[in-house]
């Protein structure tokens, strides 16, 4: 099962249009388009495919990355776990919101 990040979406794409694309490749089993608290009913601008095929998934990759969808470019690979990606704030527990900042002594 691979799961793939789809960037810059369309804002107005829906998850049957996705389907759609990425079933041209194999079988979906899955698509999610996290929705904006912002501005209800529209997505974020990615969205998460899952295929349970790796050979189709590489080559929905290989044919979608950088192609024109809606009028904006594609940016796919795979998905990374939520532990893998790192980047935004501090970890639990540590210096983030709520807690005790630097040494707090």
């Amino acid at each position: 099962m691979k799961s793939l990040f789809v960037g810059n979406l369309s804002f107005d794409a829906t998850q049957d249009e996705l389907r759609i694309l990425f079933e041209e490749f194999g079988e979906v089993t899955r698509v999610h388009i996290p929705a904006s608290a912002e501005h209800p009913g529209q997505g974020r601008g990615f969205a998460f495919v899952e295929m349970p095929n790796d050979e189709a998934a590489a080559a929905a990759t290989q044919a979608l990355d950088e192609s024109e969808f809606m009028g904006r470019n594609l940016r796919i690979n795979e998905a990374k776990p939520r532990e893998e990606r790192g980047g935004r704030g501090a970890p639990r527990g540590g210096r983030g919101r709520g807690g005790r900042g630097r040494g707090g002594r």
